[in-house]
C-alpha cells in the first residue's frame, strides 16, 4: 500500500498545485476523477464524494507522485469551504420569476422538480445498477395507524422497478399491518423502547437510524431515505432522488427571507443559526442519500443532540433544528423541491406542476 503524506508535502509545485484546487472549492457533484500513477502511466476511475466526512469539506484526489524515489498517493485532500465561501447571499427558491423554481444552487446541487429530468433516460442509467433503496419510517403510538395507507402509497409510487427494503421502527410490532409488497420488495418491522413523549421519540430518532445503518442496513441497502410515516406517496418518486446526501426544502418556508426560518437561534445550543447563515429551510420529514453518508450525518446530528441533553438544553424544533444546522455546514449534493415534502393544507402553488409526496389528516 503506498504511503500516505499530508498535502504540506506537495514538493516543489506545492504553492501552484494549491492555487489550483482552491479555484475549484466549489462543489463538483458526484463524478468520476483519474488517479493517475506517473509510474506505470496508467489511470483508473475513482470515484468521490463531493463532500467529506468532516465539516464541509471538499474531497479532491491527487496524482500519485515521487519523493525521494517513493511513489506517494495524496489521498483525500480536505479543503474548508465554509470560510473561504462565507458571507453569501441567500438563495431564494422563486429567484427567477414567481412561477419558475431555482433549478441549481450555488454550490452547484442540482434542485430536482418536475420537468428537471428525464425519468426514461434516469431508468435506463440506474436500472442496471441493481441497486437496493432503504426506506426509513417511525410509527409510535397513534402513527402506527398510518403505516398501511403510507406502505400502499410506496408500493405505488416509491422507487417502482427497484428493490426496496423498508425498516418500520415502531413501539408496537403487532400494530403494524402486512401490506402486500411486489416482487423484491420487503418490509422489516423493528422494536423500538416506548418513550414517554413525541419530542423523545423525535430527538431519539437520528440515534436509531445510525445505529441501525451501523448494524444491519448497511449491509442490505444502497441508499437509504428517512420519511416521515404520517405522509403518502401521490406521484413517481424515482431515481431522480439519487444522490450522495440529498434534502428536501420545507413547503411552510420556500418562499421566505432566511432571518424568517424557524432555526434554533439560542447561542446556548449546538444548533445554533446566525440570521446571515442559512440557505433553504429543510424538512425533517426527508432526507437520504448513499447509506454510509446518511450514516455520518444522522451521526453527527445524535452527536450535537447528546451534547445540547448535556446542557439541558432542547432545540427549538428537536432533530430538524439539527438537520438544518448540519446541512449548512454538510451541503447537500441534491435537494428536492417541495413537491417532495408537500403540506396539504396549503393551496397548491402554480409553481409547482405536480405533488409527489404529502401530509394526511391526522
Amino acid at each position: 500500500m503506498p504511503a500516505l503524506v499530508n498535502s504540506a508535502c506537495l514538493l516543489d509545485d506545492q504553492e501552484a498545485l494549491s492555487s489550483k484546487v482552491s479555484q475549484t472549492c466549489g462543489v463538483m457533484g458526484d463524478r468520476q476523477m483519474h488517479h493517475w500513477d506517473l509510474h506505470s502511466h496508467k489511470s483508473a476511475p475513482t470515484r468521490f464524494s463531493a463532500f467529506g466526512a468532516e465539516l464541509n469539506q471538499q474531497v479532491f484526489l491527487l496524482p500519485r507522485l515521487w519523493v525521494n524515489r517513493l511513489p506517494l498517493s495524496y489521498v483525500p485532500y480536505y479543503l474548508p469551504c465554509p470560510e473561504i465561501l462565507s458571507p453569501y447571499p441567500q438563495p431564494k427558491l422563486l429567484e427567477q420569476r414567481p412561477t419558475e423554481l431555482l433549478t441549481l444552487t450555488p454550490w452547484l446541487a442540482p434542485i430536482i422538480s418536475e420537468g428537471t429530468f428525464n425519468a426514461e433516460l434516469l431508468q435506463h442509467i440506474y436500472q442496471p445498477l441493481n441497486l437496493t433503496i432503504g426506506l426509513t419510517a417511525f410509527a409510535v403510538g397513534k402513527y402506527t395507524g398510518f403505516v398501511q395507507r403510507f406502505l400502499e402509497s410506496a408500493e405505488q409510487f416509491f422507487m417502482h422497478g427497484y428493490r426496496v427494503h423498508y425498516y418500520i421502527f415502531t413501539d408496537d410490532p403487532k400494530a403494524i399491518p402486512r401490506v402486500p409488497l411486489g416482487p423484491g420488495r420487503l418490509l422489516s418491522v423493528i422494536p423500538i423502547r416506548e418513550r414517554s413523549s413525541w419530542e423523545e421519540v423525535s430527538m431519539r430518532q437520528m440515534e436509531t437510524v445510525s445505529q441501525h445503518i451501523a448494524e444491519r442496513a448497511h449491509r442490505e441497502v444502497d441508499y437509504l431515505f428517512c420519511l416521515s410515516v404520517g405522509m403518502v406517496f401521490r406521484n413517481p418518486w424515482g431515481p431522480e432522488t439519487l444522490g450522495d446526501l440529498v434534502a428536501a426544502i420545507h413547503p411552510g418556508y420556500y418562499a421566505v427571507p432566511r432571518h424568517q426560518f424557524p432555526y434554533e437561534r439560542r447561542h446556548v445550543s449546538t444548533a445554533f443559526v446566525a440570521d446571515s447563515e442559512g440557505d433553504f429551510y429543510y424538512g425533517g420529514a426527508v432526507f437520504g442519500g448513499r447509506v454510509g453518508r446518511v450514516y455520518e450525518f444522522t451521526r453527527g446530528c445524535h452527536m450535537a443532540i447528546l451534547a445540547d441533553k448535556a446542557n439541558g438544553i432542547m432545540a427549538a424544533w428537536q432533530e430538524e433544528s439539527h438537520l438544518n444546522r448540519r446541512f449548512i455546514s454538510h451541503k447537500p449534493s441534491k435537494v428536492l423541491s417541495p413537491e417532495y415534502l408537500w403540506d396539504d393544507r396549503k393551496p397548491w402553488p402554480s409553481s409547482l406542476k405536480l405533488i409527489r409526496f404529502s401530509t394526511v389528516d391526522d
